[in-house]
């Protein structure tokens, strides 16, 4: 009963509101630019290059500019990478079925290499949740704009972030000192426990990508990057029953956040309100994401969805579809990946089991 509790509690506010507030413009006024330039193709480069806003949300301005400078080269990385994974397969050769299972080794790669980056780089939110969103959303787009474009659209949208990272120092009252953050060194302790947290996203997001597609491919699924995303949610956390209670949180948020983006679909709102609902949802998104996780699914779900639709645009039916199996695939097995060392450890511990205390 205590941990369904605490499923369904909320933390005490912290001046939410501001980081909230910060992230809601960074990616408004972009894809605001883009809408009245007709440019929609461009919205999920944007839309990526808008989460350097999330970092550093509650440091002084100075240790915020560089978190979030470091997070936005990082994500622009990524956004570049995921570009010319795109057109690997074209220009090798390759047909959809084998061009899928490379996007999926890639993703996982870049998942286990960019959680230790963001371990590394002392980035919080900690993990590559983001980074597996957005490599395999831009590295799925049939159709992809010329490489100058999309990058040029994430460099302004992260210079935009940064700018309003540090927007408030223009008033006297709201200024904090301009502090370098913390040295990038780490103890030996502190870079095992990197690599060990990045072994496990590399596994959980491989094993999900790889059982989403070959569930979805003969069923018709598509997105099995949602399932890679799902399963790495339960591996932020400091117990067991933390990440476990997450990954359950996601399965019912995204069920939740579902429910809100078929409304939202029924009014068949134009680009330009469109834009609006994203940012009153990633406000929302990020006024929960540290207080309740399960509220904070309900609008990242549209959110996410929104800007898939944006780019490239898909039955509805199918994209619901689509997103609950994902999710629930990808949920199942991160929590299964967060259970398996200490079962592992359990079971040695039995008398009797080879390896077990007493036994030779």
């Amino acid at each position: 009963m205590k941990i369904l509790a605490e499923m369904f509690s909320i933390a005490p506010a912290n001046k939410d509101h501001h980081p909230a507030l910060r992230c809601a413009v960074g990616v408004f006024i972009p894809l605001l630019t883009l809408v009245l330039t007709g440019r929609l193709d461009l919205a999920i480069f944007a839309s990526f290059g808008a989460f350097t806003g999330i970092y550093g949300r509650g440091e002084p301005h100075g240790s915020r500019f560089f978190l979030q400078l470091r997070a936005g080269l990082l994500m622009l990385l990524v956004i570049l990478l995921a570009s010319l994974a795109a057109r690997a397969g074209g220009a090798w050769g390759l047909d959809g079925a084998s061009t899928t299972w490379l996007l999926v080794l890639a993703t996982t790669v870049v998942a286990g290499g960019c959680s230790v980056a963001i371990s590394w780089l002392r980035l919080r939110p900690a993990g590559s949740l983001f980074h597996i969103f957005a490599f395999a959303a831009i590295a799925s787009i049939p159709n992809q704009p010329p490489l100058w474009e999309g990058m040029l659209v994430v460099v302004l949208t992260t210079a935009f972030c940064l700018l309003i990272g540090f927007s408030s120092r223009v008033l006297p009252s709201h200024r904090t000192p301009w502090a370098w953050p913390r040295p990038l060194s780490r103890t030996p302790d502190e870079r095992r426990a990197a690599w060990l947290e990045g072994f496990g996203y590399f596994v959980a997001a491989g094993l999900a990508g790889s059982l989403a597609t070959l569930v979805g491919q003969p069923l018709g699924f598509g997105h099995n990057y949602w399932a890679m995303v799902a399963a790495v949610v339960p591996l932020v956390g400091h117990t067991t029953v933390h990440r476990v209670r997450r990954g359950v949180q996601r399965i019912i948020g995204t069920v939740l956040g579902l429910v809100v983006l078929a409304g939202i679909l029924l009014l068949n709102l134009e680009p330009g309100e469109t834009v609006l609902v994203m940012a009153l949802c990633q406000f929302g998104a990020e006024l929960f994401i540290a207080r309740q996780y399960l509220l904070a699914q309900v609008f990242v779900t549209p959110l996410a969805l929104i800007s898939t639709l944006l780019v490239a645009p898909a039955s509805p039916t199918s994209l619901l579809r689509d997103r609950i199996v994902e999710t629930v695939i990808g949920a199942v097995v991160g929590i299964a990946v967060v259970l398996a060392p200490v079962l592992w450890r359990r079971v040695r511990q039995v008398p009797g089991v080879p390896g077990s205390p007493g036994v030779s």
